[in-house]
C-alpha cells in the first residue's frame, strides 16, 4: 500500500482513482461497509482504490481536552486499511491551519486536484468538516455534480445500533471485550513490546510477557482476560507465533502495584523467552474483574481458575 501526505505528491500509477475519507479509528465494520463500497467503485471504474485520513486525530489539536483515546493508533490504523486492501492511504497532517480550509476547497484541493477521483464514498453522516464545521453531504454531491465525480453515499450499519468508534471505546472502557469485537469485526488488538516487569509471575509459576507502556491500542478495563499473543518478529508460518494466553489488565492490588500494566501469561508454557520481542494480544473475552486477595494461596487459586476458564475459551486443552 502506498502511502503519502500531500495530495500534490500523488503517485501518478494512483491518479484518477475513487476514493473516501474519515478517521477510520479502528476500522471497525461501519467503516468496512464503506471500503466494501470504494473497493466496489474502484471495480467498476477500474482504477484503484485510496483512503484519505488525518494525523493527528482533528478533535486531538481542535478540542484536546476532550480528545478520544484511539482504538488503534496511526501505525495500526494504517496496518488495518493496508489489510483491508485499500490501494493507497493519503494522511494529511491535520493543523488549526488546516483546520481553516473551506469545505469546498478541501474537496477540490485533496479529491479533483490531486486524486482525479472518479468516485467519493462517504457515509451519510459525513458533516461537520471544513471551516466552520459547515461540509456536509449536500455539498459534497454538488460539487460531485460540478466537477464531474460519482458521489456514492452509505447509510449508517449497525445491528440495532450503528457501529461506531465511540460505541468500540465504550465496551472497551467497561471490559466488554466480546462487545467491541462484534462491532469491530474481530477482536480488540494491543501492539507493543516485551519488557521486563517485577517477574513475580514466574516466581508464581505464571511467567507473564509484560507490554510495554508505549504499545498501541486502547487499554480495555482492568481484569483478567483470554485471548491470544502473537508474536509479530516469528514467520507468519511459525509453530510458536500465535499462543493462547491469560492476560492480566491492571496495578496488581494483592501487591499494592500503583502502576498500571498489561501482562499475558501464555497457557502451560514456561520456556518463552519473549523480550524485547514485538508482540499482539488479541482480548477474546473477560474472566473477572481484578481482585485484591488477602493471601498469595488465594490469589494463587484464582489463576489456576483463571488459567481453565482461558483455556476454555480458547479452545485449547492441557
Amino acid at each position: 500500500m502506498h502511502r503519502w501526505t500531500d495530495p500534490s505528491a500523488t503517485p501518478a500509477e494512483l491518479r484518477p482513482c475513487v476514493a473516501t475519507f474519515g478517521n477510520f479509528d479502528g476500522v471497525h465494520r461501519g467503516h468496512r461497509a464503506i471500503l466494501a463500497a470504494l473497493f466496489d467503485a474502484a471495480r467498476r471504474h477500474e482504477v484503484p482504490s485510496v483512503a484519505v485520513t488525518f494525523d493527528p486525530h482533528p478533535v486531538e489539536v481542535m478540542h484536546p481536552e476532550r480528545a478520544p483515546e484511539l482504538i488503534a493508533p496511526q501505525a495500526l490504523r494504517d496496518e488495518l486499511l493496508a489489510d483491508a486492501g485499500v490501494d493507497g492511504l493519503l494522511v494529511l497532517p491535520f493543523t488549526h491551519e488546516f483546520a481553516q480550509t473551506e469545505p469546498d476547497d478541501f474537496i477540490v484541493t485533496t479529491f479533483v486536484t490531486g486524486l482525479q477521483v472518479k468516485a467519493l464514498v462517504v457515509g451519510a453522516d459525513t458533516k461537520g468538516f471544513g471551516a466552520g464545521y459547515t461540509g456536509d453531504v449536500d455539498l459534497i454531491r454538488a460539487l460531485g455534480e460540478r466537477h464531474g465525480f460519482e458521489v456514492i453515499v452509505i447509510d449508517d450499519v449497525g445491528d440495532g445500533e450503528r457501529w461506531s468508534s465511540s460505541a468500540v471505546r465504550t465496551a472497551l472502557r467497561t471490559g466488554d471485550v466480546q462487545a467491541a469485537a462484534e462491532i469491530l469485526g474481530r477482536p480488540h488488538r494491543m501492539v507493543g513490546t516485551v519488557v521486563h516487569g517485577f517477574h513475580r509471575g514466574r516466581e508464581l509459576g505464571y511467567p507473564t510477557a509484560n507490554m510495554s507502556h508505549d504499545s498501541l491500542g486502547l487499554v480495555p478495563a482492568d481484569g483478567v482476560y483470554a485471548g491470544w499473543l502473537t508474536r509479530l518478529d516469528l514467520a507468519d508460518d511459525a509453530p510458536d507465533r500465535r499462543l493462547p494466553a491469560a492476560i492480566s489488565v491492571g496495578t496488581n492490588p494483592t501487591f499494592d502495584g500503583e502502576r498500571r500494566t498489561v501482562e499475558s501469561y501464555v497457557l502451560d508454557r514456561d520456556d518463552l523467552d519473549l523480550y524485547d520481542e514485538t508482540v499482539a494480544v488479541d482480548f477474546v473475552d473477560r474472566i473477572r474483574a481484578t481482585l485484591r486477595f488477602d493471601s498469595i494461596e488465594e490469589l494463587l487459586d484464582a489463576m489456576s481458575r483463571d488459567v481453565e476458564r482461558a483455556r476454555a475459551v480458547c479452545g485449547v486443552g492441557y
